[in-house]
Formats: structure tokens, sequence, C-alpha cells
């Protein structure tokens, strides 16, 4: 039966590539994290393996050449990137924080716009052309502009979910009273505190953005691409997007609503099944007996290595005192003191790793990527969350019971060890991890095969411009009501000062009255 049920989706999906011609697909994704183009590449080459010729504009070209897909690489993004990723610690203010996060992206886009390879093939009018834009919609605005330039469709990849930024791509509601902004680590229930601070934190995000950096990346536009410029301002471009894919899902978060032109593909990027692990890997896996293994990773932005020597310390003396073995992604070759339970490497087959049945735990930075990979493969999680949206996941986690959170910058060995203990001793949090697995996995098709799907029917139509809401083509005013909640009130208030009026009327009519009677009285 569940072959059956598999050969029929897979016919779903794959039937309408034979009514569809291969379309030339330009995507933008030059991020310099790694994070953000694993999570997305499998999908291009999905595209790829399907007939369309993808061009993609990205930090981690392909080592080996592959069918139908070509590298345009941006090393230029590297510039500085570990500094600023250190830099991200330093204490700001809210104002200070957009403006740093900001201005690092309209660095990276001006870098994709001076690259030499994208100066000779993509910018020159009539050179080429492209049927489809995939972008990562993320703070870069002018890249919306290559849409107007090959007069195509565009469709964006959120790697982190959806935001205020997102949803005005697609003219999406996100009420602030339960849809938190990513970087206050809030969930969906939210205190009034909270909900305070919710609308605040957005505004001031929304202010900067819009006021400061977006004048910025109209600039850039303008000036890189001025014919298109010339004929469609960025302002609209940013508000018409046919599709826009989300690297989320309701369960392994929260449901909320979208528009129908958002699509969640939370965990876009993980095979269904999982390689068999190198030889050295296994056999320490393997070799754990009853107490399995512990697997820790910070993720590719954050690096072991930077930690603080005395929280390095504090790790491998916890470590050292475990019966369970530990995988640590370490990024140099030596570890003073590590443990012989300990394997260090400067990288692992993440996924793989967690899909093996001995590995029992997962300590993690937060980072949505590895949030999802541990919901995928059922593994309870211990949170060390550094910035962004690792406070908000790792809440996540706590608050669904699958998994616990330590401030790194706090750690004792009697915290780091106790909680650990909890999460493998206490069968909640294994139980509760495997309930969100089943939950997670049970869709009618897989995150790629949906992405695929809905990318190719954007081909199909056109655009599909059918998905639109009429939202989009409203101003700020008309769009919020403000201008008919100000008729009524205005009304209101006209109706109140009438009736105000007419009371003082009369009671100075009654009065005027009640003197002269008075008057008259007197007289007589």
């Amino acid at each position: 039966m569940l072959a059956l049920r598999q050969a029929l989706i897979s016919l779903l999906v794959l039937w309408p590539i034979y009514s569809l011609e291969a379309a030339r697909i330009l995507a933008i994704f030059p991020f310099p994290g790694p994070s953000q183009y694993i999570n997305v590449v499998p999908y291009l080459k999905a595209l790829a393996a399907r007939g369309h010729e993808v061009t993609s504009i990205n930090a981690f070209p392909q080592k080996k050449p592959l069918h139908n897909f070509r590298d345009i690489p941006v090393l230029e993004v590297f510039n500085n990137y570990d500094e600023i990723i250190t830099d991200l610690g330093d204490p700001m203010n809210l104002w200070e924080e957009n403006d740093f996060i900001n201005k690092f992206f309209v660095d990276i886009t001006r870098a994709v716009f001076l690259n030499k390879e994208v100066q000779e093939t993509l910018l020159p009018p009539g050179k080429d052309h492209y049927d489809l834009i995939i972008v990562e919609a993320l703070r870069s605005d002018a890249y919306y502009g290559f849409a107007a330039h090959f007069n195509a469709p565009i469709i964006g990849v959120s790697t982190f979910g959806a935001d205020w930024n997102i949803d005005e791509l697609v003219g999406n509601t996100s009420p602030f009273s339960y849809i938190p902004l990513q970087t206050t680590g809030f969930t969906d229930r939210m205190t009034f505190r909270q909900r305070l601070t919710n609308i605040v934190d957005t505004a001031i995000a929304w202010l900067n953005y819009n006021l400061v950096h977006m004048p910025k990346q109209v600039e850039i536009y303008e000036k890189y691409l001025p014919e298109a410029a010339a004929r469609v301002p960025l302002n609209e471009l940013n508000r018409n997007f046919s599709l826009v894919l989300l690297n989320q899902h309701f369960s392994l978060s929260f449901p909320r609503p979208y528009v129908p032109n958002m699509i969640e593909v939370g965990g876009l990027h993980i095979s269904h099944k999982p390689a068999p692990l190198p030889k050295n890997i296994d056999e320490f896996i393997q070799g754990s007996g009853e107490a399995g293994v512990i697997y820790f990773s910070l993720g590719s932005n954050v690096k072991s290595k930077d930690l603080p020597a005395e929280t390095r310390e504090t790790i491998l003396k916890t470590f050292a005192s475990l019966p369970q073995r530990v995988l640590w992604k370490f990024e140099v070759d030596q570890l003073p003191g590590k443990p012989p339970n300990v394997f260090i490497s400067k990288w692992f087959p993440q996924p793989d790793i967690l899909a093996h049945p001995k590995v029992k735990l997962f300590i993690t930075h937060g980072g949505l990527l590895s949030t999802i990979e541990s919901i995928h493969h059922g593994k309870p999680v211990l949170g060390l969350p550094f910035f962004y949206d690792q406070f908000l996941n790792v809440e996540r986690a706590r608050q669904a019971g699958f998994g616990l959170s330590l401030d790194h910058k706090s750690l004792t060995q009697q915290d780091f060890k106790h909680t650990i203990e909890r999460l493998l001793k206490e069968p909640q949090f294994a139980d509760k991890a495997r309930q969100m697995s089943a939950r997670y996995r049970d869709q009618p098709m897989s995150p790629q095969e949906t992405a695929v799907w809905w990318t190719e029917y954007v081909l199909r139509h056109k655009g599909a411009p059918h998905m639109r809401v009429a939202g989009q083509d409203l101003n700020f005013l008309a769009y919020h009501s403000i201008d008919v909640i100000a008729t009524l009130l205005g009304g209101a208030l006209l109706g109140l000062i009438l009736v105000v009026f007419v009371l003082w009327k009369l009671a100075k009519f009654c009065q005027g009255f009640g003197q002269s009677k008075t008057k008259k009285q007197k007289n007589q």
C-alpha cells in the first residue's frame, strides 16, 4: 500500500513535466553563510534534473560540473564575514542592530552587481534571457530587478520562514498578537508585555529598513539595471512575487495564516534516504554500546574553536564525565584536553548522523535547519543559541517539550551535565521528539517535491497572477482601512459635535426662556 501511494505521488509530481517546456532559471543565493545555500541547492539541483537550465549566483560553487547547472561564484561576499559574525555579539540598541544587519545585506547586494561575470553575462540588456527568477528573499530588494530586466516572473525563497519583510512580498497578514518577530525569541503564546515589545520591535525594524536602507537598494537597482528601473520601480517589483517558498511548517512551529502563493516547504534540504556514514564515524558510533552518542555542533557561522577557553574547558570536563560518546564539530585538528570519548571533525554529515538510532541527543546552536533536522529524525535537543532566530527556535523546542536551553555565556559544568542527563534519562523528551517527527513527516509530498511542483505551476501559468491578492494594489492607508476608520471616526465625531451643539442651543433656549418667564413674573 505504501509503495502504491509513493508511486502515485511520484506520478503526480512528474506528470506536468511532459507538458512543460524546459525553462531557463536564474537563481540568486549569494549569502556567505553555508546554511542558506545548503537549504536550497537540492531544490535547484532537482529543477536541473528535470531538464531546466539553472544558472546559480552563489558563494559555494559545485566542486564537480553538473548537467544543466551553471555556477556564477561571488566569493567577494566572504570579505570580512568572520569579523561581521563576531561583531554581532557586541552590545547594540535595536536601531543599531537593524542598521548593522541591513548594511551587511546592502554590501552583499552591491558585491553581486559588481561581480565580473554578472556584469558581463547578465547585466547587458538583450544579451541573455531567463524564464524565471528565484531569489533568496532576504533584505536584498535590488536583486528583484532581474525580474524586470528579463521580463520574467519571480519566486522568493525564505530560508527562515516568514516575517514582516517576507509578508510584504505577497500581501500576507501577520497579526502582531500571535506572530512574533524572529529576533524577539518569543513564541505565538505571548504575554501582554511581549506583545507590546513585538509591536515596538517590528515598527523599529520596518522604519529602519524603509527609511534608511530601502533607498540604498533603489540606488543599486537604478545604477546597475537602469532600463528596467525606468520601466518598473522597485516598490512595484517587491509587491509582485508569483510565489514565496518558506523553509517552515506548522508542525515545526505553530499554525498561522498564509495567502495562496506562500507555500511551506520546511526541510527542503533533507534527503529522506540517509546515506551510509564514513567508516571511522560509523565505527565510533557503533562502539558506543547502550549509552549511545551525543552529537554537538554550533553550525556553520558560529565556530566552536572561537569559544572562550573557559567555556571549552567546561564542555570538555562535562563530556569526559559522561558514559556517552560525543561527536563534536570542531574547526581545527587539535583540541587540547580532548577525552577519549570525544571525536572531533571539521565536518560531519549532520542529517545522516541524526538519522542513526544510537544518536540520543543533539546539542545545537538552534539554527532553523538544525532544528528541522532534529525534528525530522526525532531527536531531543539542548539549545545554546547565539543570535537572530536561534533563540526563537530553541524556545519553540522547549515549549513543544522536546528540548531544553542554556546560556553559553554563563555555562557551568554542573548545569550542563544536569541538563544533558535530564534530556537523556527523562523519557518525555525523546517521546515528544518522536511525536513531532511523526507529525512533520505526515505530508502528501516531500518538501522538495512540493517546491518543484509549485515552481513549475508558476511556469505553466505564466507567473500565476491569479494567486496574487488584491491587497498588493492598495496603498498603506487603504490596506489597513485607515481611511475607512478615519471616515467613521470623523463621522462619529461630527455627529457628537452636532448633538453637543443642539444640546447647547437647547440649554441656551431653556435658559433664556426661564429668564424671560422670571422677568415677566417680577413685572406683574
